[in-house]
């Protein structure tokens, strides 16, 4: 992990739903330092976007602390929390009866920003997220295509300039060239604009690409965190199989793409 001071600290976190006959997460404890980029990895059920929607108060933990910035989050306005952290959805989640701009400006709109700074914001945040101004402030989230309503989502995320993102599948939904530009666009504009993100994905090679570490969970249990150097040597035999995937699918791939000697 970066020397920076801890943004976001998990200390023993415990959550359960049914009645407590299912544990969603168990005793985890991690840290992210400001200006990281964390990606967490499992399967369905392992606890990821639980730990997510701790993080921002969607749901309270049934036991230990969660601090942002040094400060626990039980002590802060749910609502409040919520307006100072970015949140980006697998389907965008954009409100269909109002237009791109009104989706990126809803956040300053509900903090009270003036209605000329926020439609400055609205148009810095389209050309920062690659979407022409003239051809979409005024369109609605059913005429663009998916990479655009994600586009559109990011910038929701990003309007009243937070300091943390959070990212739940956010490329999941999307064809493989458009996660591709989008998983990258969303990684410059990381260091940018210098924010400390978590995203939530099942894809460990969109993961080892794109994090600075990687937390892999299963069963609501932290197995094992690191860099992509770091896992390599985790003993779990749920991480070694995790990272034998895109190894397997990088030597069959070798084997059925010719080669291409183009300098």
């Amino acid at each position: 992990m970066s020397d920076a001071p801890l943004m976001i600290a998990y200390a023993d976190l415990d959550k359960s739903f049914d009645g407590g006959r299912v544990k969603a997460v168990d005793a985890v404890s991690l840290g992210v330092a400001a200006g990281e980029f964390l990606a967490i990895v499992g399967g369905s059920g392992s606890g990821k976007t639980t730990l997510l929607r701790l993080t921002n108060r969607l749901i309270d933990a049934d036991r230990g602390q969660i601090r942002i910035a040094g400060e626990d989050i039980r002590t802060a306005d749910p609502i409040a929390l919520r307006r100072r952290i970015g949140y980006v959805f697998q389907s965008a989640a954009l409100f269909p009866h109002l237009s791109v701009a009104a989706n990126i400006g809803i956040t300053p709109k509900l903090l009270g920003w003036p209605a000329r700074a926020i439609a400055a914001r609205v148009d810095e945040l389209l050309d920062l997220v690659r979407l022409d101004r003239a051809a979409h402030r005024d369109r609605f989230p059913q005429e663009l295509s998916g990479g655009q309503r994600q586009r559109v989502g990011v910038a929701r995320a990003l309007a009243a300039r937070p300091q943390i993102v959070l990212m739940d599948e956010p490329f999941g939904a999307l064809d493989p060239l458009t996660r591709d530009a989008l998983g990258e666009d969303f990684r410059a504009l990381h260091e940018r604009l210098g924010l400390t993100t978590i995203m939530i994905t099942h894809d460990i090679t969109e993961a080892l690409l794109l994090a600075d570490r990687v937390a892999v969970m299963r069963g609501g249990q932290l197995l094992a965190q690191g860099t992509p150097a770091e896992l390599s040597h985790s003993d779990d035999a749920y991480v070694g199989e995790l990272l034998r995937t895109p190894r397997r699918q990088a030597a069959r791939l070798a084997e059925l793409l010719p080669r291409d000697d183009r300098a």
